[in-house]
Order: C-alpha cells, then structure tokens, then sequence
C-alpha cells in the first residue's frame, strides 16, 4: 500500500531523516511518536511531496515516485492518492465550512459543483458538522475547525489520509471531540498515518506504533508491545517522561 525506501531529508548542514524504511498496509493506522525535532512531521510531508526528499522512494498504491528526481506529473499523481490534516487547520477565512470542503474536489479534481456539494455535505454530517455547512471559520471553535479538515481529506476519498498533531493546537477541552472523530474514522479501515503526542490516543487507535528519534526508525511494533514492552532504551526513556507511570528500568 504505502512503501518508503532509504527516505532522506537534510535542511542544510542538519540531516533531519536518514535512510527511512516504512511500509504501511491497506486499512492499518500507524501512529508515529518521538521527540519534537525527531523527524516525524518532515517523514510525514515527504510522503506527499510538501517537503522533497533528498533520496529514495516512495510508493502510494500503484504510484512510485524518485525522491530525489520526481516528475511533476508524478507528484500529482501521488497527491492525488494522499490527504493531510494540518495542525493549523489551514482554512480559507472568506469560505464557509462548506465551501472549504468542496474547494479541493472542485479546483483540484475538477468535479462538477453540484456534485462536490453533495460530497462536501456527506462529509461535514460524518464528522458532526451537519448544521454548520455555512459557518464561516471565524464562527467555529477550533475542534470544529478541525474537523472541516479532516471533512475536507474524507472528502478526497485518497488512499491514504495523513494526520499532523491533529490536535495540538486546541484547547484541551476541545482534543476529545478530535480524537472521536479519529476513531470512528479509523474504525471505518481507512488507511493512517498520524503524528501525534496523544498517548492513550494512540495507544487505543493504532494498529502499529512507530518510535522516531534521531531522523530514525528506533523501533515498531503493536500497540501494547511498544506501551508495555519497548525493547529499545531510547523508547523507555521516552515513555518514561511522557508517561511517568510507566515503570520501566532503564
């Protein structure tokens, strides 16, 4: 399904990923975690060519793209099968929550405006917004403004939908109405990958846990093997500070 080969990133003089090997299959929900600065969110805008590696491959279905010399028909055609939901939810502030949806079915899929509004409007009622297609986002909290986002991934009906800290600009009354709509999502089998510093989130959502640190994979596993199990000491240490009833001995 998703397949990334020997993915490298460096921003000057920093190397920020090296030499990453991560397949995802159809229908998993892969969380990754790790330190800020580990590479999680530069390994997630690689995939759909926000950030452009310096070497390696990468695979979306039947898609497979040069890191370091894609073609620009390539790269449309890999962002054709990916969505993503940003921190910042990244809105128009002149369109309403409607509009917003439809914008990347209309413009970027070309499908016709009646159409996409129906689409738009099954999506914004999926993640409970079915009152609110005609709010602007200055009329919305911020856990709505997010779920206009992932309305407007679900929207795109990709392969696979890439979440960036999803909630990490909310309030934290506001995380849970987030995460619900997450897990409903998930347990729907749409494919996933997520960065995110919600442990038991991640913990209840994920069908595979990844730990980055360093620009590498640490390790991988289940849920409950890297929760409870971790082999490596850097994943210890790390649960350890993020979750301070761990009792790991390190």
């Amino acid at each position: 399904m998703i397949a990334l080969e020997k993915i490298s990133k460096s921003f000057g003089k920093h190397e920020v990923l090296k030499q990453i090997d991560l397949s995802v299959d159809k229908g998993e929900v892969v969380v990754i975690l790790g330190p800020s600065g580990s590479g999680k969110t530069t390994l997630l805008r690689c995939i759909n060519y926000l950030e452009r590696p310096d070497q390696g491959q990468i695979q979306v279905g039947k898609h497979k793209v040069s890191g370091k010399h894609p073609s620009r028909h390539d790269i449309h055609q890999l962002r054709q099968q990916t969505a993503m939901v940003f921190q910042q939810y990244n809105l128009f502030k002149h369109k309403t929550a409607l509009e917003n949806v439809m914008e990347g079915l209309t413009v970027v899929r070309r499908i016709p405006r009646s159409e996409a509004e129906e689409i738009s409007t099954r999506m914004l009622q999926k993640v409970g917004l079915g009152e609110k297609l005609n709010h602007y986002p200055s009329q919305l909290s911020g856990g709505q403004q997010q779920r206009v986002g992932i309305a407007r991934a679900l929207a795109l009906n990709p392969e696979v939908i890439l979440f960036d800290e999803p909630t990490s600009a909310l309030d934290p009354e506001l995380v849970g109405e987030v995460l619900e709509v997450i897990r409903r999502i998930a347990e729907e089998g749409i494919t996933m990958i997520i960065v995110t510093h919600e442990m038991g989130f991640a913990r209840d959502v994920a069908s595979r846990v990844v730990f980055m640190d360093g620009g590498v994979v640490v390790e991988q596993g289940k849920p409950d093997e890297i929760f409870q199990r971790p082999r490596e000491e850097r994943t210890k240490q790390f649960l350890r500070r993020i979750t301070p009833e761990a009792n790991y001995s390190i």
